[in-house]
């Protein structure tokens, strides 16, 4: 495979040698050339191609495209003390993600507005170490201005079903849900939808405490199977395109696999925790693995993978949702005073390779759910693979090396980690941003629906 313009082989500014390199679906000896940030060639290893800057990827590592994360909580403005831009892209990198989209709420301000979203760009643009792009929200003070959100280049509007947990941004009930879809039908916008039922959650609320099943108890599968059937009668009424965050129960892939049969426009995501982690093996008191809808046992977790692999489920992404030890830690395990949210941007590739290599799934497919897959419902185009004309972001990973997760060591602001002392498989030796190595300096720029706003 040779680029289009035979020029661009005579000026490259990096060739990037791999005994393995992810293309096509597949891994394959070849040598990639970069040019102003794009990969420009693609040719058999050992090719010659003039470049200013060359780099061969050490026996036994793969390259493989960057990932692209649609689902990071970054917190910022407002509650920058839980996680930050700098912080949060720097954890990107480290885990060989390239691309982030952040989520609407944990901000102060949240971002309904056009003058919300310009504030998070503000902040975002100096410190991104990784491309950024951003979610909307959709919220009851706003249904009737979500097209102003869009045309200012948001990738599609997040709502809650159930009360968020944060006063700024709350949730919409069922005529509300059914506005949202409406309004966004007008111009095919999207509607990403945490789906648990308010109903369903208050008649199985408890006194909390620090029993995890309890914990679990207070969040039952039915609350995601209303909230999900709910969702689908809505597609169904306005024909409308929605997305399920954070899908924990495997007792709703039915409900999906269904509703794309009848032609409704649904698509799925989990998360590596519901994947890697399992409701037998949570201590009581251990609240650094709440979450909501919250981390189910075994037999739901093995579910989830026969849903990836017959796929439907459409991606994996981190749902990455920090805060400050004191309010993950400070309460004494009471799991319904804890705040939720699973802190693992850094941390998705190499739990979730760790577990597919255990059941003999392949690189190929986890990649599939985590790069390519993620980057096609977002809309971005240049991102996820490894082609010609696509953005440079590359990756170089060592899927035998091993290490032991130290929450200290990692790059998020805040050293609580619910995969502490966990010994995963996979370790990221290297990433590239549009072909720039990320290091010191902060090179990431803002992304909106259409393509890239501008540089950092």
């Amino acid at each position: 495979m040779t680029a289009p313009d035979d020029d661009l082989v005579l000026d490259l500014d990096l060739v990037i040698d791999a005994d393995a390199a992810f293309v096509d679906g597949a891994f394959r000896p070849a040598a990639i050339g970069v040019r102003d940030g794009v990969i420009a060639a693609i040719e058999p290893l050992g090719t010659t191609l003039p470049a200013r800057q060359r780099v061969t990827v050490p026996p036994g590592e793969r390259l493989i495209p960057g990932l692209v994360d649609t689902h990071v909580h970054v917190n910022e403005p407002g509650r920058t003390e839980w996680e930050g831009f700098a912080s949060a892209t720097r954890a990107a990198a480290a885990g060989g993600v390239t691309t982030i989209l952040d989520m609407p709420l944990n901000s102060v301000p949240p971002t309904i507005d056009p003058d919300a979203l310009a504030a998070k760009r503000a902040v975002a643009g100096p410190q991104a170490f990784v491309d950024v792009g951003f979610w909307g929200g959709a919220v009851p003070g706003n249904l009737g201005r979500l097209r102003e959100l869009h045309d200012a280049g948001v990738f599609g509007f997040k709502c809650f079903l159930a009360p968020s947990g944060v006063d700024e941004f709350p949730h919409l009930d069922p005529p509300g849900l059914t506005s949202a879809l409406e309004a966004l039908t007008e111009f095919d916008g999207l509607l990403v939808v945490h789906a648990e039922d308010p109903a369903v959650l208050a008649a199985n609320e408890n006194d909390g405490g620090p029993s995890y099943p309890r914990f679990v108890a207070s969040r039952p599968p039915e609350a995601e199977l209303v909230a999900i059937g709910r969702v689908i009668d809505g597609l169904r009424a306005t024909g409308g395109r929605a997305h399920i965050l954070h899908l924990s129960t495997a007792a709703a892939l039915p409900l999906i696999a269904d509703a794309r049969t009848e032609g409704l426009r649904i698509t799925a995501e989990t998360c590596p925790h519901y994947l890697t982690l399992a409701a037998e093996r949570i201590p009581d008191g251990a609240t650094a693995f709440k979450c909501c809808p919250p981390i189910r046992d075994e037999r739901n977790r093995d579910l989830l993978w026969q849903g990836l692999v017959d796929g439907t489920i459409d991606v994996v992404v981190s749902d990455h949702s920090p805060a400050t030890a004191e309010l993950k830690l400070g309460f004494d395990g009471d799991f319904a005073r804890a705040w939720g949210g699973v802190s693992g941007l850094q941390l998705g590739l190499a739990n979730v390779w760790t577990e597919a290599s255990r059941r003999g799934i392949g690189l190929d497919r986890v990649l599939g759910w985590m790069s390519s897959g993620p980057a096609a419902f977002a809309g971005l185009e240049r991102k996820g693979r490894i082609a010609l004309g696509a953005d440079a972001d590359l990756v170089t990973f060592a899927p035998d090396a091993e290490f032991t997760v130290e929450p200290a060591a990692l790059a998020h602001r805040n050293p609580v980690s619910a995969y502490a002392g966990a010994r995963l498989r996979g370790v990221v030796t290297g990433t590239w941003l549009r072909g720039r190595p990320v290091g010191d300096e902060p090179h990431g720029r803002l992304l909106e629906r259409s393509g890239v706003m501008g540089a950092a």
